[in-house]
C-alpha cells in the first residue's frame, strides 16, 4: 500500500475533509455543538511528519499526516499506536480518508459541549500544542523563591510580646 506524503502544510486538506464528514456521517447526530465549525489548527513539521489540531463541532483531535520520507509508521484504521512528545507518550488511532490518505488522530475532546465559543476553542487547541511539545518542568531545578510566611505566633509568644 503507498501511503500519500504532504510535501506541502496539508492543513486545507484537513479541513475539506471533515467539513465533508461533518456534512455527511455526522450530519444530524445530536452531540454537534452548533457553535463550533471545523478548523485546522496550526499544522507544522514535526520529526519529518505533519502534526497539528482538528477543531469540529464534534471532537478536538491531535493529527498525524506523513509529511516526508522519514519513516511513518502505518497503523490500520482504528488501531492504536503510542507516539512519545516531549509532554508524554500519547495514543493515536489510525485513520483514512480519501482527501488526505492514512493520518493518524489523539483525541482530546469529545463531545464539545464544553466550548462556547469558536475562539475559545482554538485557543484550548493552540495550548494543547504548546503543552503536547513543551518538555516536562524540571524537577530538579531551582524552585522560583516564593514569599516567606510570617512565623506564627503562639499564644504565650504573643502575650510576651505584649509585655514588652
Amino acid at each position: 500500500m503507498t501511503v500519500q506524503v504532504h510535501i506541502s502544510n496539508p492543513q486545507d486538506g484537513v479541513e475539506a475533509t471533515f467539513f465533508r464528514i461533518q456534512q455527511t456521517r455526522m450530519a444530524d447526530v445530536p452531540i454537534l455543538n452548533p457553535a463550533l465549525q471545523v478548523e485546522a489548527i496550526d499544522f507544522q513539521r514535526w520529526q519529518g511528519h505533519w502534526l497539528g489540531i482538528v477543531v469540529t463541532p464534534w471532537c478536538m483531535n491531535l493529527m498525524l499526516l506523513p509529511g516526508s520520507d522519514a519513516p511513518w509508521q502505518s497503523v490500520a484504521v482504528n488501531q492504536r499506536r503510542f507516539v512519545k512528545f516531549p509532554a508524554g507518550d500519547f495514543a493515536f488511532l489510525g485513520g483514512q480518508e480519501d482527501e488526505v490518505g492514512d493520518y493518524q488522530s489523539c483525541s482530546l475532546f469529545s463531545p464539545m459541549h464544553q466550548f462556547a465559543t469558536q475562539p475559545d476553542a482554538v485557543m484550548t487547541a493552540r495550548a494543547s500544542l504548546v503543552g503536547l511539545l513543551a518538555p516536562p518542568p524540571d524537577k530538579d531545578a531551582t524552585p522560583l523563591p516564593t514569599e516567606k510566611k510570617p512565623a506564627e505566633l503562639s499564644r504565650r509568644g504573643f502575650l510576651s510580646m505584649r509585655k514588652r
